[in-house]
């Protein structure tokens, strides 16, 4: 089966949300490693959750400089 890559969008009890290619999937929490956090990027192979350090944060950098020059005065 095809890894699915997605983003940590929240957490609900047992639940994670993940948003793949747009679309929001619900997954059991206890897949997940306890670090996942919710911006996170994941890799889902065979019932195994990776949490994607790189892509995560690449994103995180990209979106602290989106918001630093969106405050510039």
């Amino acid at each position: 089966m095809k890894p699915l890559k997605g983003i940590i969008d929240r957490f609900e009890e047992d639940i994670v949300v993940v948003e793949i290619d747009g679309v929001t999937q619900d997954f059991q929490k206890n897949l997940f490693p306890e670090a996942a956090k919710p911006g996170d990027f994941i890799e889902i192979k065979d019932n195994q959750v990776t949490i994607l350090e790189a892509e995560t944060e690449k994103r995180r950098k990209e979106i602290e400089e989106l918001m630093d020059e969106l405050w510039e005065d």
